[in-house]
């Protein structure tokens, strides 16, 4: 939280990374693509430094090129332009219920998405649209979830908190503060059952975590060992409360004690993905970690939170102009002449508009069945039905 506690000329240094050229390749590349064939043009970034508990971190030298850069790039962008397209919709009363948007953080979920696969687990709280994103699901069916459409992720009964895509394990945004925490540690559980060789990524943010569930997963791992990394994005704001005002110790990576933890910067891609690829390989060896990904929300907390009553609108902008994680890359592509800066904001406008046309189609889908009101209660339906019912006597009849 450099900008808010350390001044200006401090932050701008965040994000000036040193990069090297090689003839190495990446070691991952997004985890539903294949790794990389070998190229001339990786280079090498050397990241902000990381903060270990109990454990060594990793080297600061992360491999990448110009296709993985260009697909973090994009995706980013997808992401950052879905957010915003929801708040939007919300505000033009087409979406109802909470929505809770993470433009800002884009960072965290793509750099995780390079470092692990989809036969990894992920469990997220309801800030879950670009984790849905990165995790393989399509802008149509996430608006169409958001639309309350039975071509939504959840067919329309979930909404913005509930994202969900079972296919490749992401077990949903969840709508209860800290109740996924001790949900991943039993998808964990699973992997180290089965013996499959992967792990259980567990989100939460800092709000949450203070919660006793939390702590109880974090005990149950560590006895068992279970392949579970806890994902702490800090966005430095619990609702409206500063992570300062609301915990003694704001350090979240050392809150697991005798869990090791490590901190990431959370607005470089390039950090998380290094730092999600060692904390992978650890915990299959040792048991749980927990990562504190160091992140900002553009937007405030809900729908219903204007975010600038307990920030100024000049904190916002200094972390937007020192530290998005958007731009960062951009950097990185423009200085080592992967992409020129036009051609860059032309596939912006092109993002844009993709995103536009997904919305249309996600407005043409069928609203669910009616019988969906009541399927899913009972395992067999018991022959269900709804009747005509008048407005002061509601009934469902059996």
């Amino acid at each position: 939280m450099a900008l808010l506690r350390g001044g200006r000329e401090k932050v701008c240094q965040l994000f000036k990374s040193h990069t090297t050229r090689h003839s190495s390749v990446s070691h991952r590349c997004f985890s539903a693509e294949p790794a990389p064939k070998e190229s001339d043009d990786s280079i090498t970034v050397t990241v902000n430094p990381f903060k270990g508990h109990r454990l060594e971190p990793p080297s600061r030298d992360v491999q990448t090129n110009k296709k993985e850069l260009l697909d973090m790039f994009e995706t980013m962008v997808r992401m950052r332009r879905t957010e915003i397209a929801a708040d939007l919709l919300y505000k033009q009363k087409l979406a109802r219920g909470f929505l809770h948007l993470a433009d800002g953080q884009e960072a965290v979920p793509v750099g995780i998405e390079a470092a692990l696969d989809f036969k990894d687990s992920m469990i997220q709280s309801y800030r879950d649209h670009c984790t849905f994103l990165g995790r393989g699901g399509s802008v149509k069916e996430l608006f169409a979830e958001l639309l309350g459409r039975k071509d939504g992720c959840a067919r329309g009964l979930g909404g913005s908190m509930h994202m969900y895509k079972r296919e490749h394990n992401f077990f949903g945004g969840i709508g209860i503060v800290g109740e996924q925490c001790p949900l991943g540690a039993g998808l964990a559980f699973a992997h180290k059952y089965r013996s499959d060789g992967h792990v259980a990524m567990t989100l939460y943010g800092d709000g949450a975590a203070n919660q006793g569930q939390l702590y109880e997963a974090f005990n149950m791992a560590a006895i068992w060992e279970l392949p579970c990394i806890f994902v702490c994005e800090n966005n430095h704001y619990g609702m409206g409360t500063a992570e300062r005002r609301a915990s003694k110790s704001a350090a979240f990576y050392t809150r697991g004690d005798y869990v090791p933890g490590m901190w990431i910067d959370g607005m470089d891609s390039l950090a998380v993905k290094q730092g999600v690829a060692f904390a992978k390989q650890f915990v299959l060896k040792n048991g749980p970690i927990v990562l504190e990904m160091d992140t900002y929300r553009y937007h405030g907390h809900s729908i219903s939170d204007p975010g600038s009553t307990y920030r100024t609108r000049d904190e916002i902008s200094g972390i937007r102009r020192a530290r998005d994680p958007i731009d960062h890359i951009r950097t990185l592509l423009i200085e080592n002449n992967f992409a020129e800066g036009s051609d860059l904001k032309k596939r912006e406008k092109q993002i844009k508009r993709e995103v536009e046309a997904d919305i249309e189609a996600a407005k043409k889908s069928e609203f669910p069945p009616i019988e969906d009101l009541w399927n899913n209660i009972y395992k067999d339906g018991l022959g269900a039905k709804l009747r005509p019912i008048e407005i002061s006597k509601p009934k469902i009849q059996l």
